[in-house]
């Protein structure tokens, strides 16, 4: 890990440093503590120096929301400026991206102390030893983090804590901090109705995640090989499969993409935006150079036991953004040797396919999810 170093008294001082965003350690750190303004604060944030927070906790919150505000009024005030509107729906991806991170780095220069057993040395701070210790494993020293990644920690235990219902299970499936949460049901419901290969006995999950789609597979009756890289994701699939009693019927391993062997059903539901990710919990959502969509693809016919199919769930969120077309789509899937046998598709319901003020509304309401039903060709 890298360490943060500041002046505190009169004496020089460092901790280990952690980002989960994996920002680099802030070169410049000031103490900060209930005295501080807002409009302070703000300009040290916008300056790339850090505030290490000595005051009251609950001050602190506050301060990073009076930061939320400026930088909405900001935003508020450039988007009015700007007269042009943005060329394609490409470049509005990418503006709005950018503001994003911009957000981001600038929030996360609200710092705070953690002892080695991640209890919080400030006034008023609540307990979150067992939900960094969830997030981050054992600490042997202290260490300094963003207030804003703490709460996502917090945020993060009580998802796992509370579990997220899933109609097509009946029941709960509880996410793990840095791992995907199946919040978006549609894509659960199509692998819950969608007809099974005749004879199928046994599916692949490819990058399980919250191994909710293998619970799925697994409640249809099949026996289901999950896979990931991710060591969290891993733990909670397993977890959760355990928590559903489908232990027997279901085996977690770690594999990059495919297990050995073939199956009669191979199932895949890759991020859906190429793109870089900025954090480690984005690898859900962006999938650089389209990898894990090209690979799984390409590997499918080479795991796909003779009448098989491969099940590809993928939003065409891309195609509106102009960030992948259907006939590159179209050509990854023929020069793979496959063929589409059917398509399942449904529209998402969340909350910003219908919200006009999002910045990439147009492309969000005209959203498709679907299920490609792939045969080797």
């Amino acid at each position: 890990m890298e360490r943060i170093a500041w002046t505190e008294g009169g004496q020089e001082r460092s901790a280990r440093w952690r980002s989960e965003s994996g920002w680099p350690a802030p070169k410049k750190v000031v103490i900060a503590d209930d005295t501080m303004n807002a409009d302070t604060a703000y300009r040290l944030a916008l300056d790339g120096t850090a505030l290490l927070w000595r005051g009251d906790y609950q001050n602190a919150r506050q301060l990073l929301q009076a930061l939320v505000r400026r930088i909405e009024h900001k935003s508020e005030r450039a988007r009015r400026a700007k007269s042009k509107p943005p060329a394609t729906p490409a470049e509005a991806f990418h503006r709005h991206r950018l503001s994003q991170l911009q957000r981001a780095r600038t929030l996360a220069m609200l710092l705070i102390p953690f002892e080695a057993d991640h209890a919080i040395p400030l006034r008023r701070a609540p307990d979150a030893r067992l939900a960094c210790l969830e997030a981050y494993g054992v600490a042997d020293e202290a260490y300094v983090a963003s207030l804003r990644e703490l709460l996502g920690v917090i945020g993060a235990h009580e998802w796992r804590r509370k579990g997220v219902p899933i109609p097509a299970l009946d029941e709960r499936i509880h996410p793990w901090y840095g791992v995907f949460s199946p919040v978006r049901g549609e894509y659960v419901e199509l692998v819950a109705q969608a007809p099974l290969p005749a004879g199928a006995k046994e599916a692949f999950d490819i990058g399980a995640g919250t191994g909710v789609l293998s619970a799925v597979l697994a409640r249809r009756g099949l026996r289901v090989t999950a896979t990931d890289m991710d060591v969290r994701a891993l733990g909670c699939a397993r977890e959760n499969i355990a928590r559903l009693g489908l232990g027997p019927q279901v085996e977690v391993i770690q594999a990059d993409l495919f297990p050995p062997g073939r199956a009669p059903l191979v199932v895949c539901n890759p991020p859906w935006l190429p793109g870089k990710p900025s954090s480690a919990i984005e690898y859900a959502i962006y999938d650089p150079d389209s990898r894990m969509l090209k690979g799984f693809l390409a590997g499918l016919a080479a795991h796909l036991e003779t009448g098989g199919e491969g099940w590809l769930i993928l939003s065409d969120l891309a195609e509106h953004l102009g960030l992948r077309s259907r006939e590159q789509l179209l050509g990854w899937i023929a020069d793979a040797g496959l063929a589409v046998a059917a398509r399942h598709d449904t529209r998402p319901v969340h909350g910003k396919a219908s919200d006009p003020d999002d910045p990439l509304h147009a492309a969000r309401a005209r959203e498709v999810t679907s299920l490609w039903r792939l045969r080797a060709a």
